[in-house]
């Protein structure tokens, strides 16, 4: 039975996935700040006959993460797999984003990453592991009015394929997902739009019709049953029954040519 480190547990995307590993039976290490939420999850999981055990930590303090990954393989065994889901949003246009909305969301999203895979890795390492990065379509294509979220989305795709190459020879996976779902963080940005596009009588664009949590939980499932150890450093697009392959940045064209020309390929 493999143990699954499930980062931001408590709502949302985690906590759907949380629920369907749960019932799945993998052990269940269920993350967040709120002791009262993460208690809820663990209590779901086990009454549906799974195994979870809570750790309330935020992942933006080092030292929280590192005894968080202590107390994990103390009470559950061992650790096998790390999903980091954990994420907030402070959504604000550039020139008048705060410090502390910048610093925010990179230290949840990217730095709590670095923190968790960097303390996870020696747990991993004894049998080979998955360690799986939610990261967005705003890393992959940009988000306006989100230039924190968008950066720190964009860094976990580097950290993602340096991993991927990184981490292969010790057979640890390393996968991302962008998921297109409903969720406390989503809905008031869809309701927002609802009623902008209704004003000017326009339907809501097609790319804000999204999925449900559960679906993205069991793609995460299925890619976890997975054995293929070469299924690494890929990044899906989840948005219901749709999945989409992003493609790691190629250059489109290559040439040589005077200063003059230079933008003219």
């Amino acid at each position: 039975m493999k143990t699954v480190l499930i980062t931001g547990a408590t709502r949302g995307i985690g906590r759907s996935i949380a629920i369907e590993l749960g019932r799945c039976g993998y052990k269940v290490a269920v993350n967040g700040r709120h002791s009262g939420r993460i208690g809820q999850v663990v209590e779901d999981i086990r009454q549906a006959g799974g195994t979870a055990e809570g750790f309330c930590a935020n992942v933006a303090d080092p030292a929280a993460v590192t005894a968080m990954m202590d107390e994990v393989t103390g009470k559950l065994g061992s650790l096998e797999i790390l999903i980091h889901n954990a994420g907030i949003i402070k959504d604000r246009k550039c020139e008048f984003m705060t410090d502390l909305e910048w610093q925010a969301v990179l230290d949840v999203h990217l730095n709590g990453a670095f923190y968790c895979i960097q303390r996870a890795i020696p747990h991993l390492d004894r049998h080979g592991g998955d360690i799986v990065l939610m990261t967005s379509t705003a890393g992959l294509a940009g988000s306006v009015g989100q230039v924190n979220y968008s950066a720190a989305k964009a860094g976990l795709l580097g950290m993602l394929w340096t991993l991927a190459d990184e981490l292969k020879s010790r057979r640890i996976r390393v996968n991302g997902i962008a998921p297109a779902a409903v969720t406390d963080m989503t809905r008031p940005v869809i309701q927002h739009l609802t009623e902008k596009y209704a004003k000017c009588n326009e339907p809501l664009p097609a790319e804000w019709n999204l999925g449900e949590a559960e679906d993205v939980a069991r793609f995460v499932r299925l890619l976890l049953n997975q054995e293929d150890p070469e299924l690494t450093g890929k990044v899906f697009g989840v948005n219901g029954q749709q999945i989409t392959r992003w493609q790691k940045p190629q250059p489109a064209a290559i040439v040589t040519c005077g200063l003059e020309d230079l933008f003219e390929f």
